[in-house]
């Protein structure tokens, strides 16, 4: 069944698309062929050999994520901030030699000072906004780069990148932490202990890091229970530097349930309730409000 658009999410490592009908999910699909697998001249292929039986004459593809980044399919321009989190006249559309496709790219956001950047999270703010239309507080999306925003009257006013995700990955596989973590098992009082460690004291992290690799060696700390406390004391770090977002607000949390619940954890042990929001509906939640805009 041919599609009345399609509903695209690129990310570094994989392909997410969505055959959308009048107002509903007719189809979905998934490839490995992400960003970052992709040579500027091979996304056209990768795409067509995802989406061509939702393909009619003429099909609109919507697509936000990294496609749009500068080692992309083609680079789609950020919008500063403040605005709102997207805009059908900020789209990027992209030559095609299948004349079935018309390819438009969301455009990610920008701050200028500090210096901060934003690509495929603001599809999703806008998907969160589109299910919370009267929201005003802050949004926190965590991940591989953590965000946290400040949206006031539908616009995004102010936003920080935190690179949490990105070093426990680093630290748990590449430094002299991973011969004493495991790959698996959790222990909420170790990321308990470290969270309120690094909330405390987060000028120590650089020490309190190392003595996960002393305490394993003469004091039995196990490999999940390092694993959680390098945890806690990661997310620990994050609040402490993104408490002027969080203190006295009301935060929405967008992304992968385990993490979002830890996310929820953490700021629970501060005496904030949060509300958990599924990344992947508000991304069709946002791309679906993008097409409304285009359309109206």
């Amino acid at each position: 069944m041919a599609a009345h658009w399609i509903a695209v999410d690129w990310g570094t490592s994989n392909l997410r698309a969505w055959s959308m009908g009048d107002g509903e999910i007719l189809d979905h699909a998934e490839s490995p062929k992400g960003m970052g697998k992709l040579k500027p001249e091979e996304f056209e292929a990768a795409l067509v050999e995802l989406v061509t039986p939702w393909l009619g004459a003429r099909t609109l593809v919507l697509a936000c994520g990294m496609v749009g980044a500068r080692q992309g399919w083609l680079e789609a321009k950020y919008r500063s901030v403040p605005c709102t989190p997207t805009d059908p006249a900020g789209l990027t559309l992209v030559p095609t030699h299948d004349p079935r496709l018309d390819v438009r790219i969301a455009p990610g956001l920008s701050q200028d000072k500090p210096a901060d950047v934003m690509r495929g999270e603001e599809t999703q703010l806008a998907g969160a906004l589109a299910l919370h239309p009267n929201f005003d507080g802050v949004f926190c999306l965590p991940g591989t780069h953590s965000k946290w925003v400040q949206v006031s009257a539908g616009e995004v006013v102010s936003f920080q990148t935190y690179m949490t995700g990105e070093l426990f990955a680093l630290l748990s596989t590449q430094s002299v932490l991973r011969h004493s973590l495991t790959a698996e098992g959790w222990d909420d009082a170790a990321f308990d202990e470290g969270l309120s460690e690094a909330l405390s004291r987060p000028d120590r992290i650089a020490a309190r890091l190392f003595s996960l690799r002393a305490e394993g060696l003469l004091h039995g700390l196990t490999a999940p229970q390092a694993r959680s406390r390098l945890s806690g004391l990661l997310i620990g770090i994050e609040l402490a530097g993104a408490k002027p977002y969080w203190l006295g607000q009301e935060v929405k949390l967008i992304g992968a349930e385990a993490l979002a619940a830890s996310y929820a954890r953490a700021l629970g042990a501060q005496g904030l309730k949060t509300d958990r929001l599924d990344a992947t509906a508000c991304t069709l939640a946002g791309l679906s409000a993008l097409y409304a805009k285009l359309n109206a």
